[in-house]
């Protein structure tokens, strides 16, 4: 990094919007507004592909690790863009200003796209930007049009289970399909032709207000997707095309079986026989969508825990040994100028710090880690911090501030907190406190998530690892940024040398 700078961590479905969830609209353009007043540097965000009610919303499950969500198109850029008319959205669902309720977030926004769809079909073809989209973006948009409609066609059975021909991908098979379901293809083309038009339309904005997008790439892609089914000699399949092995975590701390992710483990020695051609694709892809990015699980690029896919737990794996500086040099060859942040939460080896030294990568130091017993060896804590890494009060996978304190803190913690701190803290002080540690640190980049912006407790958190429902829902309200969450957080940026 040139200079010291702080960020939100927001992910697009939190932001205000009539239509439920939260999209690429005005209200987007509106948080950059305040991200430019406050004079913050980044926006961080989850990723932005295809989620789905079977993996609970998350954005770290998709059916495609390329193609974007489509329930994060705004239906107020669509009537603008002459798409659809403004009559078509005057009337919507009274929907929730504070969750996202998916299913019925879905079931609109499918009205208003097929309404889209079929004003247009028939002039697509003549399309000039489309068609151009489309060329551009054939190397996976075909096979993600195609899989998706067949999802469709099949009633959501994973394509491991399909006719043997289609599982295969065999070329005729593929034809027929593609003919037979023709119409559903196109449409999906459009959506994401659509996506994509207003999420460059929003980094264009970003840019002009000197804010820099921060994404966030999963290591590993889900089973069931276009990225498997087209791409089967890159990951650990079987004869059937099923996963053999899986990935996940070894037993730990937190957990005596450790975690079973079910992901399919990508088979190195193919990827590097193509020097890595499919990876290259997706940095490239994700390269022109954000300005920087974060690599889940940055350790499974070194070492991964490998779990035969007959198991039901993760105790009987192994450490497997990836190609890490073959992999990283030749992805340097291809993107000089890449900023990578390795998410590096947990166990981490020597050998992936070294492979982080090697190449310069930050880390990440999370503050709520920071004040067990360990506290003045502890790395989270802020005097233990570097230059080169990321500072977080939490992530998306965390309790906020408060909610932290109130419930996962005990008496001692909150002592020593305190007595870092110098000052007695409460509930109610804590998150400007934890925030403030944040902005003072030596490290050139910190990252607050809005909800500890706000000070808000535990039932405002994003995510809760391990549980299935309730989770991804939160929204912001736009009363929320209030005059003084503004001139508090810009006096803060400006009073430890982070402003722009």
């Amino acid at each position: 990094m040139e200079k010291r700078g702080s960020g939100i961590l927001l992910h697009i479905t939190s932001l205000p919007s009539p239509y439920g969830i939260g999209d690429l609209g005005p209200d987007a353009y509106r948080f950059v507004d305040f991200l430019a007043e406050t004079h913050q540097s980044f926006w961080q965000i989850l990723p932005l592909t295809r989620t789905c009610p079977a993996y609970g919303n998350s954005p770290y499950s998709s059916f495609s690790a390329l193609a974007g969500n489509p329930l994060l198109i705004s239906p107020r850029r669509m009537a603008k863009e002459g798409f659809i008319q403004e009559s078509d959205i005057v009337d919507h669902p009274s929907f929730s200003a504070t969750r996202v309720d998916y299913k019925a977030v879905a079931e609109y926004k499918e009205k208003i796209f097929t309404i889209a769809y079929k004003r247009i079909r028939d002039r697509l073809a003549d399309h000039h930007d489309f068609r151009r989209f489309c060329n551009e973006n054939g190397h996976w948009l075909d096979d993600y049009s195609l899989f998706i409609s067949i999802k469709q066609h099949l009633k959501g059975i994973e394509w491991g289970k399909w006719p043997e021909e289609l599982r295969d991908k065999k070329e005729e098979a593929v034809r027929e399909w593609t003919e037979k379901l023709s119409d559903n293809i196109l449409k999906e083309k459009f959506l994401q032709y659509i996506f994509f038009n207003q999420w460059y339309a929003l980094k264009n904005y970003c840019d002009s207000k000197g804010i820099q997008i921060f994404g966030d790439i999963p290591i590993y892609v889900n089973y069931d997707s276009s990225d498997v089914w087209a791409n089967p000699a890159i990951f650990r399949l079987d004869e059937e095309k099923k996963p053999a092995f899986v990935a996940g975590v070894p037993p730990d701390y937190f957990s005596s079986t450790g975690q079973l992710w079910g992901h399919p483990v990508y088979n190195w020695d193919v990827l590097k026989e193509t020097r890595y051609a499919w990876w290259i694709n997706r940095i490239e892809h994700n390269l022109r969508l954000f300005h920087l990015f974060r690599l889940d699980h940055f350790r499974g690029f070194v070492g991964y825990w490998e779990v035969h896919a007959s198991e039901k737990t993760a105790i009987n794996g192994k450490w497997v040994t990836a190609p890490a500086e073959d992999f990283f040099t030749t992805l340097l060859k291809h993107f000089p100028d890449i900023f990578i942040i390795a998410e590096d939460l947990g166990v981490i080896t020597p050998d992936v710090k070294e492979i982080m030294e090697r190449f310069g990568f930050p880390g990440m130091k999370v503050l709520l880690f920071a004040f067990g017993e360990d506290l003045p060896t502890n790395p989270y804590a802020p005097h233990n911090h570097i230059k080169n890494c990321v500072v977080y009060t939490g992530t998306h996978d965390n309790n906020t501030i408060k909610g932290w304190f109130r419930k996962e803190t005990g008496p001692e913690d909150k002592k020593r907190i305190s007595e870092y701190i110098g000052r007695d803290v409460t509930e109610n002080t804590i998150h400007r406190e934890i925030i403030r540690l944040a902005m003072m640190s030596v490290a050139d980049m910190v990252i607050i998530p809005m909800q500890d912006i706000l000070g808000l407790g535990e039932k405002y958190r994003m995510n809760l690892p391990a549980s299935s429902t309730g989770n991804w829902e939160w929204r912001l309200t736009p009363e929320q940024l209030s005059p003084r969450v503004i001139k508090e957080l810009k006096a803060m940026t400006r009073i430890y040398g982070r402003g722009g």
